[in-house]
């Protein structure tokens, strides 16, 4: 898209938790601020935290809106997270968690829209976009989970992933609006004991989500931090260049 002023303003706070700037208006993606250590998950299963968040809450200031893939997993909103959402004026989620949740919350179904006025007037466009936490039929285990794609009059196409494993959903979103302008991916090939398959894109799966997309820029996130993420940013950067797409991959 002409004149979207890319590289899309994107700061990696750590593990799937990005503040996205996007026509004034600050975006934070699955809220995750708790310091390292294990985390209950559900079923007897501790997720373990190795690195901190790269900024406070604090530190990063006021948000617009969250934009929150699902409410079930420490990993994508902990503690600390949970503590943020009532500062924020809005969260976008999944119809389930937005009942959970209460408060700002509102739950999106998969293609549904809504509007954020702008800081300078008009408005962008947030839809909700499906996504598979796993395998077929992961959602019975992991819960529902969505995406998010970010359009506006002048402004780059974004699709936000959450934890989505599925490619057949990433064509489903480039056939409503590809190709993007840019892509922030949740990679990591993370596993959990329930499944034999990754429960969100593998490195492998990233390059080809970028290229099904067109996505001039690709930010990747959700690929340290835990233990359950299995492939990190070298695994990546080789997966992007086998593919010939080196180039879309945002610095780390």
């Amino acid at each position: 898209m002409a004149g979207t002023g890319l590289p899309l303003p994107v700061r990696v706070i750590g593990g799937p938790t990005a503040l996205i700037t996007y026509g004034g208006l600050r975006l934070l993606t699955d809220p995750t601020f708790d310091p390292p250590g294990d985390h209950p998950a559900g079923e007897g299963i501790v997720l373990g935290k190795t690195a901190p968040p790269a900024a406070t809450p604090a530190e990063i200031g006021p948000l617009d809106a969250v934009l929150l893939s699902h409410d079930e997993h420490p990993d994508n909103l902990d503690t600390s997270g949970r503590a943020l959402l009532p500062e924020v004026p809005l969260t976008l989620t999944t119809v389930g968690g937005a009942e959970r949740l209460g408060g700002t919350a509102r739950g999106l179904a998969p293609w549904e829209s809504t509007g954020l006025p702008l800081p300078g007037g008009g408005s962008a466009t947030v839809t909700a976009v499906p996504a598979l936490h796993g395998p077929d039929g992961a959602e019975e285990v992991l819960g529902e989970v969505i995406g998010f794609v970010l359009t506006g009059e002048g402004l780059p196409t974004v699709y936000v992933s959450g934890d989505n494993a599925s490619l057949d959903l990433v064509r489903q979103v480039a056939g409503r609006f590809g190709p993007v302008d840019a892509a922030v991916l949740f990679a990591g090939a993370a596993r959990a004991p329930f499944f034999d398959s990754t429960i969100t894109l593998d490195s492998a799966q990233a390059a080809e989500a970028a290229r099904i997309l067109g996505a001039r820029q690709v930010v990747p996130v959700h690929y340290e931090g835990w233990t359950h993420f299995t492939e990190g940013r070298e695994e990546l950067e080789k997966a992007f260049a086998a593919a010939g797409l080196s180039g879309r991959l945002a610095p780390a």
